[in-house]
């Protein structure tokens, strides 16, 4: 290994136990301890108390025991969205529960089992937020959880030097892992071929493969040739592009150009402007490129499912332009070193992620000193993702795809399902330099960083 490869590692590790630091501030408050009875009825006695952390995506404990007698469940949100919990077999459900607030359900007597759980929020479950109820004869019912003391808040104070030690090694472990090799790799710029009457014909097949998000963790991803994200179409203005769309999923779908200016019935979202594409069939959609322009090709079928299952990617036209105050103030070039997509994820199955990996899977990116590299960020999860990279300052030269009048100055760009945000970075001081989402939970984990996060490197 090294000199260099032994500097990252150990910056690595340094910014992983940073970051617990921060996930250490985050409190929960309690919304009033209303309860609500499940269908079971009160059963005898005091009821245990059991706390439950929703996080995202996951319960924390992940198996929760509770008595044939009942419990109530003190649930957490931990996370950055709204959660509830639900046991469908029993007909047990919480209301919602907004991030950073509490609720108390309450179960009643309830037969003896192992019961599955869920946040039913639209896309938790696909993303993993599944548990385990498991009702016991012989639980102990004790005031104190009985799937495991620690729930994870942030707001425990027992950690001694042998707790932290192997928390502190447990990090560095993850960040010796990145960048950890997988199978799989999208985003590359799409091939196509001229037709005889003037088109640049682009082939998308629509096909289920297995794909590697990280290291072991293989789903099934519904893509775009195979890949996610998809192979990034990229045209000038005035090219007539032809698109021939073969559906090779058991399931109807259409595609969709988000942010594209097309004709209304190339708009792909039937069954308004076309039919639904069905399995087995093909269907053709043309258009006039008009930039300059930072979209998305996605579902519009199904889309809450099948856009997260990975059936996204870039659609961009022309180059978009180095605002003339940064060239002529700032010493920017009037053309970026290198231009790169980054496609935000956080359900489906593929869950959250950056250009369809997560860390330690994530892409590191490279530049030198006085060297530009032009992001556009695109969101196609649920939720919004404040993007942040260490150092340095970016400047947001385009929002959708449309060039601003006057740049704006951002470490911190929050990026709301289906926006599109183009900021244009400048290599200044050398080093490793931490990028990540900062909603610290799509970041970071008592094991180390996971998810949203990436690295800029910059040499000298």
């Amino acid at each position: 290994m090294s000199k260099d490869d032994r500097s990252v590692l150990s910056w690595l590790a340094f910014v992983a136990a940073l970051a617990a630091l921060c996930v250490a501030i985050f409190g929960l408050s309690d919304n009033g301890g209303s309860e609500s009875a499940s269908e079971g009825g009160g059963g005898g006695g005091a009821k245990p108390t059991i706390d439950v952390v929703m996080k995202d995506f996951g319960f924390e404990p992940a198996t929760i025991t509770i008595p044939t007698g009942g419990a109530i469940l003190h649930l957490m949100n931990g996370g950055a969205v709204v959660h509830n919990f639900q046991a469908p077999e029993l007909g047990i459900s919480s209301i919602d529960v907004q991030a950073g607030q509490s609720y108390d359900l309450t179960i009643g007597e309830t037969p003896a089992g192992t019961y599955k759980v869920i946040c039913p929020q639209p896309g938790h479950e696909s993303a993993g937020m599944v548990g385990s109820l498991v009702v016991s004869d012989t639980a102990d019912g004790g005031g104190e959880s009985a799937g495991g003391g620690d729930t994870g808040t942030g707001t425990e104070t027992g950690h001694d030097a042998a707790s932290n030690s192997a928390m502190d090694a447990k990090m560095l472990a993850a960040a010796q892992l990145y960048p950890a090799k997988t199978q799989g790799h999208g985003g590359e710029l799409a091939e196509y071929t001229m037709s005889a009457d003037g088109y640049k014909e682009f082939v998308v097949d629509v096909l289920v493969v297995d794909w590697e998000v990280e290291p072991g963790k293989i789903v099934k991803a519904w893509t775009y040739n195979g890949v996610v994200p998809a192979p990034e179409i990229h045209v000038e203005t005035g090219d007539m592009v032809r698109i021939i769309f073969n559906n090779k999923t058991p399931q109807t779908t259409s595609l969709h150009f988000h942010g594209i200016r097309v004709p209304n019935v190339m708009d792909g979202v039937d069954p308004y402007t076309e039919d639904p594409t069905v399995p087995g069939a093909t269907h053709i959609y043309e258009f006039e490129a008009k930039g300059p322009a930072v979209g998305i090709y996605h579902s519009h079928h199904n889309a809450q499912e099948q856009i997260p299952n990975g059936m996204f990617g870039a659609l961009t036209i022309d180059e978009m332009p180095t605002p003339q105050v940064l060239i002529d103030d700032y010493g920017y070039p009037e053309k970026p070193t290198k231009t790169v997509n980054m496609v935000l994820n956080d359900a489906g199955t593929i869950g959250l992620s950056l250009n369809g990996k997560s860390f330690p899977a994530t892409e590191p990116y490279t530049l030198r000193v006085g060297q530009t590299m032009l992001v556009h960020y695109m969101n196609e999860g649920l939720m919004v993702h404040p993007m942040h990279l260490h150092q340095p300052m970016g400047w947001v030269i385009a929002k959708d795809g449309v060039p601003l009048i006057t740049p704006m100055p951002t470490d911190t760009i929050l990026v709301a399902p289906g926006e599109r945000y183009s900021v244009l970075y400048m290599g200044t001081d050398p080093g490793v330099w931490a990028w990540h989402c900062h909603i610290l939970t799509h970041a970071e984990t008592p094991d180390g960083m996971r998810y949203m996060v990436t690295a800029l490197i910059v040499e000298r």
